[in-house]
């Protein structure tokens, strides 16, 4: 699967969707970047080659601390041992070298044996949030199907949870684990034909209109959850971004403006400011 053309935009210029969902929860720290990981191929990828390099950016310290905690991982018979010690190791990966793809896969790990709709679904999203801006296929593909996985087991726990059948499919959709996307718009429209009003079966089914160039319904889908979630900056941005494929300067200068009011960062501002500017020419 080719990166679509909003996942470039928002990329490039926002890195709003790395922010939005994870500023809450990883350390404001620069993070080491995944292609740091030197793969020779794509098909190599495994999550020992991600732990192997990462590991090479500890300090003396840190190594004997990691070592510690790994090692606890055998020696831990009763579960409840092995949970916390998966969350230290998640700690550790966000605290000391914040790697996204680490903590994620140690907060899987403990979410498996917790086996809660809650932490399950968590993790998922972890997952599933993160592959969407992933360029390397094998990575991206691995992320899908630890949140697909993590998906089951919550819908497992409680089938009806819309939101794990909308992630469920977005990983289908997103993390080339298909044949053919469709197999995940469809788990995805399942739930908002039944629920107009799911702003996050929207969403993921607006990426999916801007992955094939559907951009008007791709508009009318993030329209939606603009009138539903007024202060959701990742719509926004997409409709600025869908309305400028489109040539639709007027209305993507609106769509671009009108995210200044919910965005912080400066550096970010100055970004969609020259975006305007541009249009504006």
């Amino acid at each position: 699967m080719k990166k679509p053309q909003w996942i470039t935009i928002c990329i490039a210029l926002f890195l709003f969707s790395l922010l939005f969902f994870f500023g809450k929860i990883v350390p404001t720290k620069k993070a080491i970047s995944p292609e740091a990981v030197s793969l020779q191929s794509e098909k190599e990828f495994s999550f020992d080659s991600i732990l192997t390099m990462a590991k090479k950016q500890l300090k003396p310290e840190q190594v004997i601390r990691l070592n510690t905690l790994e090692n606890s991982i055998s020696r831990g018979d009763v579960k409840d041992q092995q949970i916390k010690i998966y969350h230290q190791l998640a700690n550790f990966w966000s605290d000391s070298v914040p790697f996204i793809e680490i903590y994620a896969w140690y907060l899987a790990q403990a979410a498996r044996l917790e086996n809660s709709g809650k932490s399950l679904t968590f993790a998922a999203r972890l997952f599933l949030d993160n592959l969407q801006s992933d360029e390397i296929q094998e990575r991206r593909r691995w992320k899908a199907m630890q949140a697909k996985d993590l998906f089951e087991r919550s819908l497992k726990i409680n089938p009806g949870n819309d939101s794990s059948k909308i992630g469920l499919g977005a990983c289908y959709l997103f993390g080339n684990i298909s044949a053919t996307p469709m197999e995940g718009i469809l788990k995805i429209r399942e739930v908002v034909e039944k629920d107009t009003n799911n702003a996050y079966g929207q969403m993921m089914l607006a990426k999916g209109s801007l992955m094939s160039g559907q951009y008007d319904k791709a508009i009318n889908r993030l329209q939606t959850v603009n009138r539903l979630q007024a202060n959701n900056i990742e719509a926004i941005l997409m409709l600025a971004d869908a309305y400028e494929k489109i040539n639709d300067k007027k209305n993507a200068i609106n769509w671009y403006q009108k995210s200044l009011q919910y965005t912080k960062r400066e550096d970010v501002k100055a970004e969609i400011r020259k975006k305007i500017e541009q249009l504006s020419k």
